[in-house]
């Protein structure tokens, strides 16, 4: 295959904004050239977090904020491309996550009929914007298929981090914790840990009403609370094994809460370094649950820039080297979206872009629609 470009366009739980990168496929070899984040407005912010839950007139505002996320990835993609002094014909697909709304998957208590993931963002606007190829949608044929739908990056993660003679665990810590093992450059599994940034985020913007504890300084002004640590492990979620995915819809505010108001009143930065070890924590006894003998681990994402979280992820994996992805050669911020750019790739090539050992999936299954651009 020769060189092709392709756009990766991403946003999280944390809605905090769309992250976009500029990739160079060559066969399977993925560079990374140019990256670009554009914020998402408070007030549409507001209504994702509205959407999330359910409420009067929801068809409506979806509609209405499908579009509204369609134009913002747009935008992006197009504010990218202006920064690499690239123009739409010289790229050959986007490929847009989307902004979760709702995900509910097998392991959340749902069947294959029930589950199901919704993402809005709509690539019809996108296309029909930036005048790119776009693939989008890339999660329900797995659920389709009988699979989580999530996580996706682990077959990105096997092409571009897998090394011949050394098992690793490639861990993204963005809203939702999920990890990677790899042995050589088999992919062994990869699921959902539990929460990553998500509970960390959402307790210190209620309490002192900012967007992220930055390096980690508020938790690691507090104590870990052992009486609410083990409440925080003891959800459902954290006693499933095999493939598995969850959301924000297992792990969220008024669920720490009803946990909070079983104990005395703590102290706000002692709830916030609690919550940073059981980050901590679910992801070391996942990968420690596993079976494979992890000695080096990589963690990407926004958890890659706290360091309180990076020093007790550190303490709770004694046996392992703990870095982040830069020095596997992608930046730490920008894996996922690159990995959307290559599961473009992957659909456009007809190829399969789930793995099904992580997603429980029936089978490897050619992932998301593609809306043709005007180029």
């Amino acid at each position: 295959m020769p060189e092709q470009l392709f756009i990766g366009l991403m946003s999280g739980t944390s809605v905090d904004g769309v992250d976009c990168a500029l990739i160079e496929i060559d066969d399977d070899h993925v560079q990374l050239l140019h990256t670009l984040q554009q914020d998402i407005p408070t007030e549409v912010r507001e209504q994702v977090a509205t959407l999330s839950h359910s409420g009067p007139g929801e068809i409506e505002h979806l509609g209405i904020l499908d579009r509204q996320m369609g134009q913002l990835f747009a935008s992006a993609a197009l504010a990218l491309l202006d920064t690499a002094g690239k123009s739409p014909a010289e790229i050959s697909a986007i490929g847009s996550h989307g902004q979760t709304i709702r995900h509910r998957p097998r392991s959340g208590g749902h069947s294959d009929r029930q589950s199901f993931s919704l993402q809005i963002g709509d690539p019809n606007t996108i296309a029909e914007t930036t005048g790119i190829t776009t693939v989008a949608d890339f999660r329900r044929r797995d659920i389709a298929a009988g699979g989580e739908g999530a996580p996706l990056a682990p077959a990105f993660h096997r092409g571009a981090f897998g090394a011949e003679g050394v098992n690793r665990a490639v861990v993204n810590i963005g809203g939702i914790a999920n990890a990677t093992l790899l042995q050589g450059n088999s992919l062994i599994a990869g699921f959902d840990t539990g929460p990553g940034n998500t509970l960390l985020d959402h307790w210190i913007e209620r309490q002192r009403h900012l967007p992220y504890d930055r390096d980690g300084q508020w938790a690691a002004s507090g104590e870990q609370v052992p009486e609410l640590l083990a409440k925080l492990l003891s959800h459902p979620y954290l006693q499933l094994s095999g493939p598995r995915s969850t959301g924000k819809e297992a792990f969220n505010l008024p669920w720490l809460y009803d946990l909070l108001a079983g104990l005395p009143e703590l102290r706000p930065e002692d709830v916030q370094a609690t919550l940073v070890e059981f980050t901590a924590k679910t992801i070391a006894n996942a990968i420690g649950q596993s079976g494979l003998a992890v000695t080096e681990v990589y963690v990407c994402g926004g958890g890659a820039h706290n360091q309180t979280l990076m020093t007790r992820l550190d303490s709770a994996l004694p046996d392992c080297d703990i870095g982040t992805t830069s020095a596997l050669g992608i930046e730490p911020d920008w894996v996922e979206a690159a990995t959307f750019g290559w599961l473009a790739s992957r659909t456009l090539a007809g190829l399969p872009g789930n793995a099904p050992e992580v997603t429980g999936a029936a089978q490897a299954r050619v992932l998301g629609a593609i809306y043709p651009g005007n180029q």
